[in-house]
C-alpha cells in the first residue's frame, strides 16, 4: 500500500459486530502504512523521555506524591466539583455539568449560538473528541479551526487522533507534505518541517485573529482556587485562551484536583513522560475570566471576557463505581505507556485504540464513556509485558486493567473462545503432551495438523510449534539426583534452593531447569525441584483470571512450605517469576503470603549474583575452568523480567566474568508468550521483532563469535524463528555451557 488515506479505519463507524474483524483490518493497515513514521516517533519520544527522567532525582516520590493526589481527588469528587464550582462563579465564570456528550455539545452550541460565532478557534482537547464537539458545532453552521499543527493535518485529513500528545504521529513528513499540497494550492515547496510548519501558521493566524469564541481543555483544574493548567508547546493554547473574549474550556471531572498548589508535582511530571523535556514550551495556569482588555481584532464589539467551564460526566462517575475501571481516572494523560508499548509503536492508535482513546490505557476510557464493552476489545492487544508499569507517572497497573477487560469479554461472549481455553491451559496439554513427547512433536509437526490448529484455535501455521523435551525436568532431575551430591563449602552456611518446575520449564525447556541445577551444585547451593503447579501464568494472560487466581491459591500455599522451611525459591521462566512478584498480589487477595513469595522469589543469576556478593566471592574464581573464548555476548532481556527489578542480573554476571556484554535496546520481542502464535497479531508480532532482529545483526562482526543470549522462552522462540539452526541461550544455560566445556 501507498499512504493513501482511503485505507484508514475509524473506529467511530464501525458496527459492533464486526469488532474483531476491524481490529485485525486496522492492524495490516497500520503495519502498511503508518508503521514507519509511528515507531521513528515514538521510539524518539520513548528514548527522551528516560533522558528526562534520569535527571529527575525524587522521580519514585513524584510518582508516589501523584498518585496520592489523584486517589484523593476522586475519593472527593464530588465535593470537589462544588468547591470548583464556587471558586469559578465568584470569579463571574460559569460551570456546567455535562452528564452525557449530548449534554455538553448542547450547552457549547447554544453559547456559540448565544454570541453569533461563526468562526471556533479550538486547542486540542482529547474530552472534545471524546464527545465529537467538531461535529456538533459544523452541523449548527459553525466553523472550527483546529489549531494545534496536528489537529490541524488530522481535520484536513479527516481522521482521528492516533496518540493523546502527538495526535498525528502516524504521519510522515513526506506525507504531511502531500496532503498539504493537495488541500491547498501553493507551489511552495514544502519540502522540511520548518516549511510544513511556516505554512500552517499563516493560514491559522488568520483564524486567530477572526475567532468569535475559543474552546480549549485542561490537563487539570485546581478546586481551591478554579485554575486550569494547560501545558503546550506551539503557544496555539495561549492564543485560543486570550484573543476571543469568549473562552470555553472543556474537560472530563476526572481532571479535577483538590489545590493548586499540587500542580507543580504534575508539571514536572507531564512534560518529562510524555515527551522527555523538562518543561513544556508553554506552561500555562488560567484563572478565567482573565483580567486583560478585550483585543476584538475580529471587528466585534465584546467589551467584557466571558468564561465557561464544561465539566463532563459521560460515563466516568460509573467508572468511579467500578473497582477496576476507577484505575483508569488516575490517568493524567502523559502517552509514556504508549510510547513504551512495543505493540502501540508498530500500529499506533489507528489500530491500538477506540473511537478516542488509545494505547494501553484506552481501552477502559473506551468502554467507560460510551457504555459499550465490546468497543474496548483492542485491549487484547495488550500482552501484559508490563513494561508500561514502571513508566506511569501515577503507577496505574494497566495490564491488570486489560485483563479485567479481556475477562469482562469473555463473559459478554458466553465463556472463553477454544483459542483462549487452549492457551489458557498450557500446563494441561503439557502433561498430557509429556506422556508421550516424541509422538506430540511429530503430530503437531504434519502440515494437516498446522492447518487444523489454525482453523480451530488460531494458532498461526507459520509459526514452529516448540518442542515438547523427550523427559520432563522433573523426571530429569530424579535421575540427576541419584548420581549426584552437592558437595557444600563447609566454611558457609549452606544455602537451600528450590527450583519452581512451571510448565513451560518441565516441559518444553528441562535443559534450562538442569542448567540451574548443575550451576548452583558447581557453587554448593543445595537444590531440590518442585512439583510441577499450574500457577496461573497461562490462565491470566488470556483474561481467564478465576482459573488464574485458583491456580494461585494453591501454588502459593504450596511453595509457603518451602520458605517456611528456609527454602528460597529459584524462577527459571521470567514470566512465572514476574507473576510471583507483581501479578500474586491482585489474585491471591492475601497480601502477607504475597510479601513473602516476593521476598523469596529469585530469577538463577538474580540469586548466585546475590550469593556471591553475600560470600564475597568473586565470579571468576568461583566458576573457574569456565571457557571464555566465547567473549563477546548479545543479550535480550525479558520485558517483566525488567520490570521486577532483575533485568540487569545477567548483564552484571557476564560483565563480571569478563565478556564484552552488548545489550538489546529492543522494549519487547514480540513474541509475548501465545500472541505472537495467534494468526490475528502474527504479522504484528513479527514486525516488533524486527526491531531486535535487525540489532542482532548489527552486532555481528565477520570473524568473530557472537553468543545470542535471551532470558525468557518466547524470546528465545522469537530469536530463532530468524536464526534456525543457531542456539539462543538462555543465561543459565549459557552458563553451565561454558563451565562444561571448560572443565
Amino acid at each position: 500500500m501507498t499512504g493513501s488515506d482511503e485505507v484508514h479505519i475509524h473506529p467511530r463507524d464501525v458496527a459492533n459486530k464486526s469488532a474483531k474483524e476491524n481490529l485485525t483490518k486496522a492492524i495490516a493497515m497500520a503495519l502498511a502504512v503508518e508503521n514507519e513514521a509511528l515507531r521513528l516517533n515514538t521510539q524518539t519520544f520513548n528514548a527522551n523521555r528516560y533522558t528526562a527522567l534520569s535527571a529527575i532525582p525524587d522521580y519514585e516520590e513524584l510518582k508516589s506524591r501523584a498518585r496520592a493526589i489523584k486517589e484523593d481527588s476522586i475519593e472527593r469528587l464530588p465535593e470537589l466539583i462544588a468547591t470548583l464550582t464556587k471558586a469559578v462563579e465568584a470569579r463571574g465564570g460559569k460551570v456546567f455539568i455535562a452528564a452525557t456528550k449530548d449534554d455538553a455539545n448542547n450547552y457549547i452550541t447554544n453559547v456559540c449560538r448565544m454570541h453569533e460565532a461563526k468562526l471556533v478557534v479550538k486547542a486540542k482537547s482529547i474530552t472534545s473528541e471524546e464527545i465529537e464537539l467538531n461535529h456538533a458545532l459544523e452541523a449548527a453552521g459553525i466553523e472550527v479551526a483546529e489549531t494545534d499543527l496536528a489537529e490541524f493535518i488530522l481535520q484536513i485529513s479527516n481522521e482521528q487522533p492516533s496518540h493523546i500528545v502527538a495526535p498525528a504521529i502516524h504521519r510522515s513528513r513526506q506525507r504531511i507534505t502531500a496532503l498539504f499540497k493537495e488541500h491547498f494550492d501553493t507551489s511552495l515547496p514544502l519540502d522540511t518541517g520548518e516549511d510544513l510548519t511556516e505554512f500552517a501558521r499563516l493560514i491559522l493566524r488568520q483564524k486567530f485573529l477572526s475567532a468569535d469564541v475559543g474552546i480549549s481543555g485542561a490537563n487539570l483544574i485546581a478546586a481551591d482556587e478554579g485554575c486550569l493548567l494547560l501545558v503546550e508547546s506551539e503557544g496555539n493554547i495561549r492564543l485560543t485562551t486570550q484573543l476571543p473574549a469568549v473562552h470555553i474550556a472543556i474537560a472530563g471531572i476526572e481532571k479535577i484536583i483538590p489545590s493548586k498548589k499540587d500542580l507543580g508535582t504534575f508539571i514536572e511530571l507531564l512534560a518529562a513522560s510524555g515527551t522527555g523535556q523538562p518543561l513544556t514550551s508553554y506552561t500555562n495556569i488560567l484563572e478565567p475570566p482573565l483580567l486583560v482588555p478585550v483585543l476584538n481584532l475580529n471587528g466585534r464589539s465584546d467589551t467584557r471576557r466571558e468564561f465557561h467551564l464544561v465539566l463532563l460526566d459521560n460515563g466516568r462517575m460509573t467508572m468511579r463505581a467500578d473497582t477496576e475501571l476507577k484505575e483508569a481516572l488516575y490517568c493524567i494523560r502523559c502517552s509514556a505507556c504508549m510510547n513504551v508499548c512495543a505493540n502501540f509503536q508498530a500500529v499506533g492508535g489507528h489500530a491500538f485504540g477506540g473511537e478516542c482513546y488509545t494505547g494501553g490505557i484506552g481501552a477502559a476510557w473506551t468502554i467507560g464513556t460510551s457504555g459499550s464493552l465490546e468497543k474496548g476489545r483492542f485491549a487484547e492487544l495488550c500482552t501484559g509485558c508490563s513494561r508500561c508499569v514502571p513508566n506511569c507517572p501515577v503507577r496505574i497497573d494497566i495490564p491488570r486493567l486489560n485483563t479485567a477487560i479481556k475477562q469482562r469479554l469473555i463473559t459478554l461472549s458466553g465463556g472463553p473462545s477454544l483459542q483462549k481455553m487452549f492457551f489458557g491451559n498450557f500446563s494441561i496439554v503439557g502433561a498430557v503432551a509429556s506422556l508421550a513427547p516424541r509422538v506430540a512433536n511429530l503430530i503437531a509437526a504434519l502440515p494437516a495438523v498446522r492447518s487444523v490448529m489454525e482453523l480451530l484455535i488460531g494458532f498461526d501455521k507459520r509459526r514452529p510449534v516448540p518442542e515438547f523435551g523427550r523427559s520432563t525436568l522433573v523426571r530429569q532431575y530424579r535421575e540427576h539426583s541419584k548420581k549426584s551430591r552437592v558437595q557444600a563449602d563447609a566454611s558457609m552456611s549452606q544455602p537451600r534452593a528450590v527450583l519452581f518446575a512451571d510448565a513451560y520449564t518441565n516441559y518444553n525447556n528441562p535443559q534450562v531447569g538442569m542448567a540451574v541445577v548443575r550451576v548452583f551444585e558447581k557453587l554448593g547451593i543445595a537444590t531440590t525441584v518442585s512439583a510441577t503447579m499450574a500457577e496461573g501464568r497461562d490462565a491470566q494472560s488470556q483474561g481467564l483470571v478465576e482459573s488464574a487466581a485458583a491456580r494461585a491459591v494453591k501454588t502459593a500455599a504450596y511453595l509457603e512450605t518451602f520458605i517456611d522451611e528456609g527454602s528460597d525459591i529459584i524462577v527459571a521462566e521470567p514470566s512465572v517469576l514476574a507473576l510471583f512478584r507483581s501479578d500474586y498480589k491482585a489474585l491471591l487477595c492475601n497480601d502477607t503470603l504475597f510479601k513473602k513469595l516476593r521476598a523469596h522469589t529469585y530469577d538463577p543469576i538474580e540469586y548466585l549474583n546475590a550469593f556471591l556478593s553475600q560470600h564475597h566471592r568473586d565470579p571468576r574464581t568461583a566458576l573457574r575452568g569456565m571457557d571464555r573464548n566465547a567473549t563477546r555476548i548479545f543479550y535480550h532481556g525479558h520485558c517483566q523480567m525488567k520490570t521486577v527489578g532483575a533485568g540487569s542480573a545477567a548483564v552484571d554476571l557476564f560483565t563480571q566474568l569478563g565478556f564484552t556484554v552488548i545489550q538489546s535496546k529492543a522494549e519487547c520481542c514480540g513474541m509475548a508468550g501465545s500472541f505472537g502464535y495467534k494468526k490475528a497479531y502474527y504479522e504484528l508480532s513479527k514486525n516488533v521483532g524486527d526491531d531486535l532482529v535487525r540489532q542482532i545483526r548489527a552486532a555481528e562482526v565477520p570473524g568473530t563469535q557472537l553468543v545470542i543470549v535471551a532470558s525468557g522462552t518466547s524470546c528465545r522462540e522469537q530469536i530463532g524463528a530468524e536464526y534456525a539452526g543457531r542456539k539462543i541461550f538462555s543465561p543459565v544455560e549459557l552458563l553451565d555451557t561454558l563451565i562444561r566445556s571448560g572443565e
